[in-house]
């Protein structure tokens, strides 16, 4: 017996018809602030690809603040508004923050949801001396690297429609939570909360994790997807890039490397993937795609090439 398909596939025309009439609202200015590290977003990827997941997501909000005025309409009052909540997934260096940045600057152009906050779990690493402490620092972006009761009880504030929920900040630049600085989330229309591990699921009892995951407060999820070595060559490409931008500032924790030749640089950062990345990726990352109710699938170019939409 062939298993059943749970998802709807579309070669990147196909997707692109589903666009129908959605106008562009953003220009080639507004890109050149949305670009990533090494990934930059053409006009045609946002018209074929951002474009219709646009819509897609409007019509479903759409119908999530419907139920909302249902269940208003039904106990005769309304409740505080709720947003809604859109989980980001993907391995490290695939494009996750691009995408969430894309999908936040057209989803808050539609006129009945223009507040759209995003939010990062790197907020929710532990710091740097408890990953020390407990022996976790080549373990970082792991899911026991996290305070995943914190991101559980952060979720479970904004969704349920409290106003200023507050999440730690992370500094790329320190490498480490920022003390006393936080960001606030205060009833937006939509989050979109990006994470390497936001569809994990897994716990152990031995360490206490909650029974409930960040993923039970998304209303939509994504994941960001590609073969594992075209991931590995961004990483790559990505490290080069920093060796000679954010590595070079002294406060950086990683500006000891700011001065490795090319070739050092390389087999560092290839070093890095295969150790650390890559089998956090094999492990924990991958596994949780099929979770996802969207995958874009990327190619060499970083171009999505195929959409699957999970099956209601």
């Amino acid at each position: 017996m062939t298993a059943p398909r749970l998802y709807l596939e579309f070669g990147r025309r196909e997707w692109a018809a589903l666009r129908a009439d959605t106008p562009l609202s953003l220009s080639e200015a507004d890109l050149e602030e949305l670009h990533g590290t090494i990934e930059t977003v053409s006009l045609d990827e946002v018209v074929e690809i951002y474009l219709p997941l646009s819509r897609l997501l409007n019509l479903y909000v759409a119908a999530a603040q419907g139920l909302y005025g249902a269940t208003a309409t039904f106990l005769s009052h309304p409740e505080p508004k709720v947003p809604y909540v859109i989980g980001l997934a993907g391995s490290v260096a695939v494009g996750k923050s691009t995408t969430a940045r894309v999908l936040q600057a057209l989803l808050e152009r539609w006129p009945n949801h223009p507040r759209v906050d995003r939010i990062s779990t790197d907020g929710f690493l532990l710091p740097l001396a408890e990953l020390e402490s407990r022996g976790l620092m080549k373990r970082k972006g792991f899911p026991e690297s996290y305070d995943r009761g914190a991101l559980v009880r952060f979720l479970s504030e904004v969704k349920s429609g409290r106003p200023r929920v507050r999440a730690p900040f992370y500094s790329h630049l320190l490498y480490d939570i920022v003390p006393g600085r936080h960001s606030t989330i205060d009833q937006p229309d939509i989050v979109i909360v990006e994470g390497l591990n936001v569809l994990q699921t897994h716990h152990t009892a031995a360490a206490r994790q909650p029974r409930v995951f960040a993923s039970d407060f998304f209303d939509f999820s994504i994941y960001v997807d590609a073969e594992i070595d075209v991931v590995g060559e961004w990483y790559v490409d990505r490290f080069l890039t920093f060796r000679d931008t954010a590595f070079r500032d002294p406060r950086s924790y990683f500006h000891r490397y700011s001065s490795l030749s090319d070739a050092e640089a390389r087999d560092t950062a290839r070093r890095i993937w295969s150790e650390i990345n890559e089998v956090n990726l094999r492990e924990n990352i991958l596994p949780t795609r099929d979770r996802a109710m969207l995958v874009l699938e990327k190619g060499r170019d970083h171009a999505v090439g195929r959409v699957r939409l999970r099956k209601l």
